[in-house]
Formats: C-alpha cells, sequence, structure tokens
C-alpha cells in the first residue's frame, strides 16, 4: 500500500489567534485545519464555491478528534497539513497536523461529510470529484 499524498500550507499566528496567555487558543486549530483543507481541495482543482454552484454539493465537518501537544506563540510559523485517509460515497476522513519547525503542536482525525446545499441532507460526492481525489488516496 502506498502513503497518501501529503499537503501543506504555511499559516502566521496572529494577535487574533492568541488567548490571555499569549498562547494560540485552541479552538484556533481547528480554523488552521480548515484553511489547510481549503487550500489542499484548491491545490487539486477543487474550488468549494464552484463545487455548491455546479452540483449543489457543499462539505461539512460531521466528527473531529484533535489532541494539543505544545502550544505555539505570537508570529510563529505553522506548517499544517492534510493527508487523505480514506473516502466513501458521502464522507471523507483525513488527518491533520500542525507543527513549528520540527514540533508538533496539535494532531487530529477529521471527517468531512457531503451534504446538499439547500436541505443538508447527506449526498453522494459528486464523481468527478472522487476521481480527482481518488488519485491522493492510498
Amino acid at each position: 500500500m502506498t502513503e497518501p499524498a501529503l499537503f501543506q500550507q504555511t499559516i502566521r499566528v496572529y494577535w487574533e489567534d492568541t488567548d490571555a496567555g499569549g498562547v494560540v487558543f485552541y479552538a484556533n486549530y481547528l480554523k488552521f485545519f480548515e484553511r489547510a483543507r481549503t487550500e489542499w481541495l484548491r491545490s487539486l482543482g477543487l474550488q468549494q464555491q464552484a463545487l455548491r454552484e455546479s452540483t449543489g454539493a457543499i462539505f461539512i465537518v460531521s466528527d473531529t478528534q484533535l489532541r494539543y501537544l505544545s502550544p505555539a506563540r505570537l508570529d510563529d510559523e505553522l506548517r499544517v497539513t492534510v493527508r487523505p485517509l480514506q473516502m466513501g460515497r458521502a464522507s471523507m476522513q483525513l488527518t491533520q497536523q500542525a507543527w513549528c519547525g520540527p514540533r508538533l503542536l496539535a494532531e487530529g482525525e477529521i471527517r468531512i461529510g457531503c451534504v446538499d446545499q439547500h436541505t443538508f441532507k447527506p449526498r453522494r460526492i459528486p464523481g468527478a470529484l472522487i476521481t480527482r481525489l481518488g488519485e491522493h488516496l492510498p
């Protein structure tokens, strides 16, 4: 079995990302992970707005499990990764990590569901998208 493709996005820590203690507020790692997933899809030629307009499909986060290991601080440059693990008919499972240099800050598994933009009911991931994403899975 081959290792799935790894995507990396650089994100700078700003004042708005930190808490009163001067470290990144824990919930902001979810924002960093979201940005990296969006840029991962964009790097594959898949823009979420265009997907919504052409197919009526949108992605939602249906489950997250995160572990926090080390703090990030103001002005740190983070490397946020996305690695697809598996894809079903209406969802996909990803693993994501946030790094500052060699130090792992946070990691988690994220399940993304595909739903209809109007009803928010689960729907199949559009075929062309499955084909494109399938090229990056183990």
